[in-house]
């Protein structure tokens, strides 16, 4: 198996694991569940927008241990003082070194919107993602089919979630849904872990005028975000580029400053 399949394949015993000890009518009951999503489109849209959506991760199969010495809640703060438009969190333990819990504290002490990035393979991981206190989810067109993606960005909808609908190649692309927010293309290929930016320029003609377009993976130049904007993208994600140094909130600061000065 890749990466990719190994990652599903401990995702489903993991679901099944949570179902057993939190029914979906708990996590309907908790506090987040009824709170108001904020709109990352909406803030994408504003002029003033940085697009930058930064990433907490601790690590990653490719990479090992990126950076475990800060606590979430430290560094998405200085992710939004410093300008971003969202923040994204890892919540798998097992290959990401993430949790709900980090989610959760971030919440209490953001007003910007929350990715919850995650292997989405269940229904129950989306309303897990709505009573942690998240703005919007990741579905992953690689590891879902037309049948389960329609279901899910239903569900999410329904719930107010924002769906950012990520893709790697043009067969991928095709099961998106007219009901998605985002469209995002992952310049990382999750069966190899390479990553190449080049992804982005070439699905960019592609993608549908109707989708707002995020370009995610492997952006740690600001000539790169130049060129996306150029070809049509509005939110770019930037995870291990921050996370690797020794101060991620300082490092986003720096990076978000250079790019409104251009």
């Amino acid at each position: 198996m890749n990466i990719l399949d190994t990652i599903v394949a401990a995702k489903r015993l993991e679901v099944a694991e949570s179902k057993k000890q939190t029914r979906t009518r708990e996590l309907e009951g908790q506090l987040s569940f009824s709170r108001k999503t904020v709109s990352l489109k909406s803030r994408l849209l504003q002029p003033e927008s940085s697009g930058i959506i930064a990433e907490f991760k601790r690590k990653s199969p490719s990479k090992g241990v990126i950076n475990d010495r800060f606590a979430p809640e430290d560094v998405t703060v200085a992710y939004q003082n410093a300008g971003v438009s969202a923040v994204s969190i890892l919540t798998d333990e097992k290959f990401f070194g993430g949790s709900p819990e980090d989610l959760k504290v971030a919440r209490e002490k953001l007003s910007i919107p929350i990715l919850r990035k995650e292997f989405i393979i269940d229904e129950y991981q989306i309303v897990e993602a709505k009573a942690m206190g998240a703005d919007l989810i990741l579905l992953i067109a690689a590891i879902l089919d037309k049948k389960q993606i329609k279901a899910f960005v239903s569900l999410a909808k329904s719930l107010g979630l924002e769906i950012l609908f990520e893709v790697h190649d043009k067969e991928e692309l095709a099961k998106v849904c007219e009901e998605v927010t985002f469209v995002g293309v992952n310049n990382r290929n999750l069966k190899t872990f390479t990553v190449d930016i080049q992804q982005s320029v070439n699905l960019s003609e592609l993608i549908p005028s109707e989708f707002l377009k995020i370009s995610e993976s492997g952006i740690d130049r600001i000539e790169s975000i130049q060129m996306l904007k150029q070809v049509g993208y509005h939110g770019f994600l930037i995870g291990e580029n921050f996370m690797k140094t020794d101060n991620p909130g300082d490092a986003c600061k720096n990076f978000i400053s250079e790019l409104k000065r251009k």
